[in-house]
């Protein structure tokens, strides 16, 4: 199965990245289900599966769903143009090919998915620990950092949410260090992360702001560290 899989994401990646030319797409936007782009862009992908099966004619009934589904896909997202932001369109996009790939893959594969490996204790409590070190810590630390209430006077020039992003993907990254024990990869991260604020500290020419982002910074690698730390204690036990 997962050969069967790789073989027809490799043929997606090729149809839908490589061998897509800017000008179809900017067409397909423009013309959208009367563009003859579009069905060109079907018919490569046909031709790519047919290499990677190795024209094999046990596999037109799902290189047939592929098709069809993926000319189906393509023509959603075409209509949604305009009404959705273009990234939630593009993943939404990529995500409904992958799952046909998926669903065909296991159509001819030999063994199913294992759910309960999915839902296993090892499982859940690697989700709970990302949940914590991403949306629960973002909760958590507006509400301590709300205590001060501190004016950033160039946070209106700053992009939607970033810092709630940031903090997330910052976390994320420390709790990776913990787990994996490259305890001096966070000190990089820091560095790094330190470089890029200096500028904005130097300008700000308040103490408090400083103090904020600092406090901040230090909380929120505390609470990556912390969780990492407790991941890898309670892991201990399931193993």
């Amino acid at each position: 199965m997962i050969t069967l899989f790789l073989k027809l994401m490799l043929a997606h990646l090729l149809g839908d990245f490589v061998f897509q030319p800017t000008s179809w797409v900017v067409d397909k936007k423009k013309h959208k289900i009367l563009s003859p782009y579009l069905y060109a862009h079907i018919a490569v992908h046909a031709v790519l599966l047919a290499i990677v099966l190795q024209f094999d004619t046990q596999y037109w009934l799902g290189s047939l769903c592929i098709l069809v589904s993926h000319y189906l896909v393509d023509w959603a997202k075409l209509e949604l143009q305009g009404k959705w932001k273009e990234g939630y369109l593009f993943f939404a996009d990529q995500l409904m090919h992958i799952a046909i790939l998926l669903a065909v893959a296991a159509m001819y594969g030999n063994s199913g998915i294992n759910w309960a490996v999915l839902f296993s204790s090892q499982y859940l409590l690697l989700l709970c620990a990302v949940i914590i070190v991403t949306y629960a810590a973002s909760v958590s630390m507006r509400v301590i950092m709300d205590y001060w209430k501190v004016k950033d006077d160039e946070a209106a020039d700053s992009l939607t949410r970033a810092g709630m992003y940031i903090g997330m993907i910052e976390r994320l990254l420390v709790f990776l260090f913990v787990v994996l024990n490259q305890w001096s990869a966070i000190g990089f991260l820091i560095a790094a992360k330190s470089i890029l604020r200096f500028s904005d500290l130097s300008k700000a020419k308040d103490r408090k702001l400083t103090e904020y982002i600092i406090i901040g910074t230090l909380l929120s690698i505390a609470i990556a560290i912390i969780t990492g730390l407790l991941y890898k204690y309670v892991l201990q036990f399931l193993n």
